[in-house]
């Protein structure tokens, strides 16, 4: 992958250490202002990453390991958990269209196939965010840690030191 892209797009703002988790080195996450020229970057880089992803679908051998299939099932479906519940977008989504609009959405479009791929929910994942009462703590961030900027080198180094409280 073309690493200018990275230069080109700003940092889009803090993510949560818990996120990172779920996040590639070549993640795109960035917020700009209105400007044609950042259109140009954004869909430059949309296309230029949909061409790779066209090509590792095509070079895709089907896996054939019962474990890793089950593996990589639970894999995806932690990560739908995850996103389902701590999603940023689920307050903007509220106020738009309500609260059981907005679950819907989440969980049915954004990140469908929660209810299909697995039976475990968010707290059997991650219990650190299990409240006393049993409820799942609201909280984006349980460590309090965030990066305001890419918190990996060019080359895809994670670089641990460029944490925030």
């Amino acid at each position: 992958m073309n690493t200018d892209f990275m230069q080109l797009l700003p940092w889009g703002g803090k993510l949560t250490s818990e996120s990172l988790k779920f996040f590639s080195p070549i993640v795109i996450w960035t917020k700009f202002q209105s400007v044609d020229c950042m259109y140009e970057n954004l869909y430059s880089a949309f296309t230029e990453y949909y061409k790779a992803w066209l090509q590792l679908i095509e070079e895709a051998a089907e896996e054939t390991d019962d474990a890793l299939v089950l593996s990589n099932r639970e894999a995806q479906h932690r990560y739908l958990t995850w996103r389902a519940e701590k999603d940023p977008g689920h307050g903007v989504l509220k106020r738009l269209v309500g609260e059981m609009r907005a679950k819907d959405v989440i969980r049915n479009f954004l990140f469908h196939g929660i209810e299909e791929l697995g039976s475990k929910g968010f707290l059997d994942y991650f219990p650190e965010y299990r409240c006393q009462d049993g409820t799942v703590n609201q909280n984006r961030s349980m460590i309090g840690k965030s990066f305001e900027s890419r918190p990996w080198d060019a080359s895809g180094e994670f670089i641990a030191n460029n944490t925030e409280d």
